[in-house]
């Protein structure tokens, strides 16, 4: 069986992390610049093959200053470190529509392993008769496995940056022709 190509909707996706902040609350941020290709072998997306790539200096927290920080070498150095990447290695179905996503991310140079929860919202054809498929996905990294140490001591104590970031999309891809 041919394999089927699909490629992201940007208009009608999303790729957003959380991390604590002041150990009291979550500052949220999104990435808005990024794309995602898939390889599938069926529709229920049980074998895909999965990459994305994200342009880090698409960053954006609703604040400047702080996006320009998190540009800069105290956070993910998009200078000389301009892309993030994941490459899947693996997809488990845990039932119809609920999958265990593994891969590699790739963040500074530095590539560890990593599982993502997926919910695989369905397959529908828009008005246009491109067939899209939707997707949302989560997980949890740690930033220190990739070298983003930044942070600060508060004098109440406590510090400044949880290490634990959330992750959380809205995929929605589009079935190329064959």
């Amino acid at each position: 069986m041919a394999a089927t190509k699909w490629t992201l909707d940007l208009s009608h996706s999303e790729l957003g992390f959380k991390i604590k902040h002041l150990m009291i609350s979550n500052v949220t941020g999104k990435f808005t610049k990024f794309n995602v290709a898939a390889e599938t072998e069926n529709d229920d997306f049980s074998n895909a093959k999965l990459v994305a790539d994200i342009d880090v200096a698409s960053i954006d927290t609703a604040n400047q200053q702080r996006d320009e920080h998190l540009r800069n070498a105290d956070f993910f150095g998009t200078e000389t470190h301009p892309t993030m990447k994941f490459v899947s290695t693996e997809v488990e179905k845990v039932d119809d529509d609920t999958y265990n996503l593994y891969g590699n991310l790739t963040i500074k140079d530095i590539t560890k392993p990593v599982k993502l929860s997926v919910e695989h919202s369905g397959i529908a054809t828009d008005p246009w008769g491109n067939v899209k498929a939707g997707f949302s996905i989560s997980g949890k990294i740690n930033r220190k496995d990739w070298g983003i140490n930044y942070n600060a001591a508060l004098e109440t104590g406590g510090v400044m940056l949880g290490e634990e970031l959330k992750l959380q999309g809205e995929i929605q891809l589009v079935k190329q022709a064959s």
